[in-house]
């Protein structure tokens, strides 16, 4: 699997480094919602990948190769988190120190990373899945439904409520615990389920 996050790294560095350095920008810049909106935004990298790898035809090649059905999903799963971890570190790195000579409103406190971090996770587990079934061209569709509600909406709504000092204090807490929880089952369902749903749509 290693070798295989390798090669969709290195396509996506080769072929999209303005996006990449957009993305980096954006994650750093003294503006909660720009940052907030790359954190959740990177989770879309694995659709990217996916997409170099349909044109040039990898899933045929890959194949005839020693990947499991396994690894070869699980390493898109990996790429997203891995890019959305990135990008919430950079963010708080960044604000952190951007905080020490800024007014408070521009600085991001772990309490927003952190939700903004999980629906980044929860955008990918909810539409990998369809991606792996119908392909990339055909799950478009969906995926951009759920950039506009998720990496729009519910990242702004998530990182509003856990930043505002006059929210609800059960409210923060819910939001607190019950996106990060929500997170993980949904990725523990989503991965085995894309592994089965890649097999359907190899085989089909």
């Amino acid at each position: 699997m290693k070798a295989l996050l390798k090669k969709d790294i290195y396509v996506l560095v080769r072929q999209m480094k303005i996006f990449l350095l957009m993305m980096a920008v954006f994650a750093v810049v003294p503006s909660l919602n720009l940052s907030v909106f790359a954190i959740a935004y990177c989770g879309m990298l694995p659709y990217t990948a996916m997409a170099y790898d349909e044109r040039s035809k990898w899933p045929e090649l890959a194949a005839m190769m020693p990947y499991t059905t396994g690894d070869i999903v699980l390493s898109k799963y990996v790429l997203g988190w891995l890019a959305t971890a990135a990008a919430s570190v950079l963010s708080l790195a960044a604000h952190g120190i951007l905080g020490r000579f800024l007014p408070a409103e521009y600085s991001m406190p772990l309490s927003a990373v952190l939700p903004s971090f999980c629906v980044g996770l929860i955008m990918i587990a909810l539409t990998l899945p369809l991606m792996f079934r119908f392909g990339v061209e055909k799950g478009r569709m969906f995926f951009v439904l759920f950039i506009v509600v998720l990496a729009c909406g519910g990242a702004g709504l998530v990182q509003g409520v856990s930043s505002a000092d006059d929210a609800p204090v059960a409210l923060q807490s819910l939001v607190g615990l019950g996106v990060p929880a929500l997170a993980v089952v949904l990725t523990a369902v989503s991965v085995p389920l894309s592994v089965r749903l890649y097999d359907r749509q190899q085989y089909a």
